[in-house]
């Protein structure tokens, strides 16, 4: 004899099929993390790894070319890491290398150009690979009323015209030679100084008609200097590169701020104050 089971038996059955993928389902969703975006603590944009927690500080060492605009980089990186100090020490390119050789305590390098950041690479000073993240170009910077009449770089050469440039072994000096190579044009100055800061006091000052600093150098001083752009710049493009040094105490946090300098965000502001692209 046949025995069938009760309605009421295949009812419970066709329950279970249907509840048990539902609980499936459900516990599966349940167990994954919903997507994050923006640029909070871990994210990308901040400079840290997923679930990283930074503190403490470090010492980055940096051209005088990027003084406002890594100091803006620095509180927008610290509001992200409330927990963390960013410091600086600004100068010459050729200056800031010659300090972390003898043992100054930097933790960044951020050069104005690759020749001296090679510097730091051959005394083994490096961690990793140097990485650029802008690019920069020269101009003719003058008082507002341009006294002198400058209009060309050639302008720059006539007799009686006082002009500053920085010293050779600085990375606005070597570009500044390399624009006059490309050009014949042999430049007298009244002086060389040790970098961009000082050849733009000069000219603030009214101590000399004109001085060959960056492109965003002329941009930062708002309207105590009037830029000259000129063609011949494009002969000497310096590109910007950053890395950890090695002997750093704080190497998360270092290359944390390495990483904040290359993002979106990082490019975002150096674009703004007209640095190129890397």
């Amino acid at each position: 004899m046949r025995i069938f089971p009760s309605s009421g038996h295949l009812l419970t059955s066709a329950v279970v099929a249907v509840v048990a993928p539902a609980l499936l389902l459900t516990a599966c969703s349940s167990t994954t993390p919903p997507a994050t975006s923006g640029g909070g603590p871990g994210s990308a944009a901040s400079g840290a790894s997923p679930g990283q927690e930074l503190s403490g500080g470090i010492t980055v060492f940096a051209a005088a070319s990027l003084k406002a605009t890594f100091t803006s980089l620095a509180d927008q990186f610290q509001h992200t890491h409330p927990g963390t100090r960013i410091s600086f020490s600004f100068a010459g390119s050729s200056d800031l290398v010659t300090q972390i050789t003898q043992g100054a305590p930097a933790d960044v390098f951020a050069s104005a150009d690759t020749a001296n950041m090679d510097k730091l690479v051959k005394a083994s000073l490096v961690d990793g690979t140097p990485a650029n993240f802008a690019s920069n170009v020269l101009s003719i910077a003058v008082p507002p009323g341009n006294p002198a009449n400058i209009s060309s770089l050639q302008d720059l050469a006539k007799p009686g015209v006082k002009v500053v440039l920085c010293a050779v072994q600085v990375p606005c000096g070597a570009a500044a030679h390399k624009v006059e190579d490309a050009t014949r044009t042999k430049i007298s100055p009244v002086s060389e100084e040790s970098n961009v800061t000082d050849v733009l006091g000069k000219v603030i000052s009214g101590e000399a008609d004109a001085g060959l600093v960056y492109a965003t150098d002329v941009k930062g001083t708002g309207t105590k200097v009037k830029g000259i752009p000129f063609a011949a710049a494009d002969k000497a493009v310096n590109h910007y590169p950053i890395a950890t040094v090695n002997t750093t105490k704080n190497k998360a946090l270092a290359d944390a701020f390495d990483a904040f300098v290359q993002s979106d965000a990082g490019q975002k502001t150096l674009a703004a104050a007209g640095f190129g692209a890397p």
